[in-house]
C-alpha cells in the first residue's frame, strides 16, 4: 500500500517583542533556520511595542534581505494582547504560530508543533519549555523545578505558554485578558476542537533568576488565570489540580529518599574506612591480595522493559 503524503501546512509566525534588542535577531534567526518537512513559515511578522532600544532597527536589518519578515510598530507599549491583536489582524494563514522576543525556538520545534495540523480535530498545541539558567542557586533550581513538573503535568492535562500554535478561529483577544496562551485555549476548547502538547518542541526561555522576579511572575500568572475563571469562566488545569498536588508531592519523597540514601552512603563509607584503618595500623594489612568481592564478578547486560539486550540488540538478554 502506497502512502499518500501530507499536505504542507502553512503557517504564520508571529513574535511579540518589547526592548528585545538582546534576543531579536537570535530569534529570527531561529525561525528562518527552522528544519521543516510537512510545515511551510509563509511570513515571520514582528509586533514592537514602545521599544527604546535597537529591537525596531534589528528587525529592519532582517526586513532588507528576507521578504517573509514583517514589522509592525506600537509606538506606546499596550500589553502584549494588544500586540497579538496586531499579529491576528496581519496573518495570512489559517495557522498562526505565537512565540514571545525572550524566547528561542529549538529548530524543530515549529514543524513539531504544526504538523499536528493534518488532525483536523486539533486546534492548538503547545511547546515544551525548557530554562537555559543553569540552578546554581535556590531560584534557579525552583525555575528547572516548576517547569519540570509543568512538563510532566502537560503529558496528562495540557497546559500551554510561550510557544503556541493554534488555528485562527477568532480574530481577535479582549484588551483586558494578560493570560492570552489559555484564553486562547478557551476558545479553542469552546469550539469543540483539541488541545494538545508537543513534548518535542522544545522552546528555550530564561527563568527568573531572583526572589523578586520569581515572585513578581508567578504573582501576575496567577492573577490573570483568576480573572480568566471570574469574567471568563474558564479554568487552566494547572489551577487546583490534585495532580500537580501528587507531582509535587513526587518531588517531595524523591528529595527525602535522596537525603536518606546520602545517610546511609556516608555511614556505610566512614565505618568502611574505619575497618580500613584498623586493618592497616592495627593489622599491617595492605590487601594486596585481597578479599574478593563475589557480586561484582559479573557484568549483567542491561536490557529494556522488553527483555532485549540493550548493548547488543540482537542478542537475547540472560536469564537466570
Amino acid at each position: 500500500m502506497i502512502e499518500i503524503p501530507h499536505e504542507t501546512i502553512k503557517c504564520s509566525v508571529g513574535i511579540t517583542a518589547h526592548n528585545e534588542e538582546a534576543n531579536i535577531a537570535h530569534i529570527i534567526e531561529a525561525v528562518l533556520n527552522q528544519r521543516l518537512h510537512l510545515v511551510e513559515i509563509v511570513e515571520i511578522i514582528v509586533v514592537a511595542s514602545g521599544c527604546t532600544d535597537r529591537t525596531v532597527d534589528i528587525v529592519k536589518e532582517y526586513i532588507a534581505n528576507e521578504p517573509r519578515v514583517q514589522l509592525y510598530v506600537q509606538e506606546k507599549r499596550e500589553g502584549k494582547t494588544s500586540a497579538i491583536n496586531v499579529f491576528l489582524r496581519h496573518a495570512g494563514t489559517d495557522v498562526c504560530v505565537l512565540e514571545s522576543g525572550d524566547t528561542i525556538p529549538h529548530e524543530d520545534a515549529i514543524e513539531n508543533m504544526v504538523r499536528m495540523f493534518h488532525d483536523p480535530a486539533v486546534g492548538m498545541t503547545g511547546a515544551h519549555k525548557v530554562p537555559v539558567n543553569t540552578p546554581e542557586h535556590i531560584i534557579g533550581y525552583l525555575s528547572h523545578l516548576r517547569l519540570k513538573m509543568e512538563h510532566q503535568l502537560c503529558l496528562e492535562i495540557p497546559r500551554l505558554g510561550e510557544l503556541i500554535a493554534f488555528r485562527k478561529v477568532f480574530d481577535q483577544i479582549p484588551p483586558d485578558v494578560a493570560m492570552d496562551e489559555a484564553f486562547v485555549e478557551a476558545l479553542v476548547v469552546r469550539r469543540g476542537l483539541q488541545v494538545r502538547y508537543a513534548p518535542d518542541a522544545v522552546v528555550f526561555n530564561m527563568g527568573p533568576e531572583t526572589v523578586s522576579d520569581f515572585i513578581k511572575q508567578r504573582r501576575r500568572n496567577h492573577a490573570g488565570h483568576l480573572h480568566l475563571k471570574a469574567k471568563y469562566g474558564y479554568e487552566v488545569s494547572s489551577m487546583g489540580s490534585p495532580r500537580l498536588l501528587k507531582l509535587a508531592f513526587e518531588e517531595v519523597w524523591g528529595a527525602v529518599r535522596l537525603i536518606w540514601i546520602l545517610g546511609a552512603l556516608a555511614l556505610l563509607e566512614g565505618y568502611s574506612r574505619i575497618l580500613g584503618w584498623w586493618d592497616y595500623r592495627v593489622h599491617k594489612r595492605t590487601h594486596v591480595v585481597w578479599d574478593i568481592a563475589w557480586t561484582t564478578k559479573e557484568v549483567k547486560r542491561p536490557v529494556d522493559a522488553k527483555g532485549i539486550n540493550i548493548t547488543s540488540p540482537h542478542l537475547p538478554a540472560k536469564r537466570e
